[in-house]
């Protein structure tokens, strides 16, 4: 399992996930690239390097989840080497809606270099991973709008809302079991999130 960062954040962030997932008995790695400062030359093919190697240390097929712009990373590994790839998780991530629809969108071309919104860069992210793809998002989240992370329901995709802050969906226990939810489901038997029971009071209707 590889766990991505955020925008202008690193493996730290991801600390208490990653334990989460270590006490339900993962194996959960982060990304060990220090700051994610954005797509700079070298980081998706270190990212690549590193599913690869996962791949191949454990023999199964890896599951990815990416915070915020982490998420992007994910669902873009997940298109490059989908049969790599388990499932991607992503909380809180931009990949459609216009892309200065962020608060971050200038922190974003400032740290990249290049204006953001061009169709030939950000048109491809609409597109999701050909791998059980799950967004979960926040219409509290106060950095990304929740329209940009809001993922059509499909054979293979799904979106999960919660109420959370962008900077605590990597802190926050609806976020830990809807994660949790995804991960115990057997390999090739993909199912979407369903909210039965107490479920329906904490997990709103994404769609309404």
């Amino acid at each position: 399992m590889l766990v991505l960062p955020g925008l202008i954040a690193g493996d730290a962030t991801t600390v208490p996930l990653r334990r989460y997932l270590s006490r339900l008995g993962y194996l959960p790695h982060g990304w060990m690239q220090g700051v994610n400062l954005g797509p700079r030359v070298g980081v998706i093919e270190r990212c690549l390097a590193d599913l690869g190697s996962l791949r191949r240390r454990t023999g199964r097929k890896v599951s990815l989840i990416g915070w915020s712009l982490g998420g992007v990373y994910a669902r873009e590994l997940a298109k490059a080497r989908p049969d790599d790839v388990r499932l991607v998780i992503t909380l809180g991530t931009p990949f459609t809606g216009h892309p200065k629809a962020t608060h971050a969108w200038r922190l974003y071309e400032r740290l990249v270099g290049h204006p953001i919104g061009s169709p030939e860069l950000h048109e491809p992210l609409r597109e999701p991973p050909p791998v059980p793809t799950t967004s979960v998002f926040s219409r509290s989240d106060g950095v990304v709008s929740w329209r940009c992370s809001l993922e059509p329901l499909g054979p293979r995709t799904e979106s999960i809302e919660v109420h959370a802050s962008h900077l605590g969906l990597g802190f926050n226990p609806l976020v830990h079991y809807a994660i949790a939810d995804r991960l115990a489901q057997p390999e090739g038997e993909w199912r979407p999130f369903t909210r039965e029971g107490l479920r329906r009071r904490l997990y709103p209707d994404p769609y309404r």
